[in-house]
């Protein structure tokens, strides 16, 4: 007699082995944790401050604009790009790829730019407060943005803060893909 109460085993699909569920999971949650951050982005480029205090003067639209929406856009497409280390376009490459479609992907050629790529966005996301409005970053002491009001705060926290997980995901998702295709091939 068997239970399978708790959970049914991840399906194979359409990758040589299967995927352990929560790499899955946290694949596909990783572009809706970030779009917060990249909406709160936008009322940027139009100039309006969303709260903030800021003494310096921002850039002119021709400049705001392509920078804020680029950003934005390159961060859920990277984002996305995520998902290839749970489907099966990150084993073999897609056969409209000129050059290598159809192709397997080497396993390190996807788990080092994932890795190296999620420890960068770590040190970039990462801030440590040290008192005083200030944090410790990887550029070095910076001040705390000052808000008109604790709403405007509070709104920048919750749509900003979730970043910071972005880095140690990847990290994680490169780290299953290996196990997955590198040390299972092995045992």
């Amino acid at each position: 007699m068997t239970l399978n109460i708790l959970h049914r085993p991840p399906a194979v699909g359409d990758t040589e082995r299967p995927v352990p569920r929560w790499a899955t999971r946290l694949a596909y949650a990783l572009p809706l944790l970030l779009l917060p951050s990249c909406l709160w982005r936008l009322p940027f480029a139009l100039h309006f401050d969303m709260g903030q205090l800021q003494e310096a003067g921002m850039p002119g639209y021709w400049v705001s604009v392509p920078y804020v929406l680029g950003l934005s856009v390159l961060s859920e497409v990277i984002a996305i790009l995520t998902i290839g280390l749970v489907r099966g376009w990150g084993e073999v490459a897609p056969a409209w790829i000129p050059v290598i479609g159809g192709r397997r992907v080497r396993p390190m050629a996807a788990v080092a730019p994932a890795v190296l790529g999620g420890l960068i966005l770590t040190l970039l996301f990462t801030a440590v407060p040290i008192g005083g409005g200030r944090n410790l970053t990887l550029y070095g002491i910076a001040d705390s943005v000052e808000y008109t009001n604790t709403a405007w705060q509070t709104l920048a926290t919750v749509c900003v803060t979730p970043i910071a997980a972005w880095g140690p995901i990847t990290i994680a998702l490169a780290i299953a893909y290996y196990r997955r295709r590198v040390l299972a091939v092995a045992a």
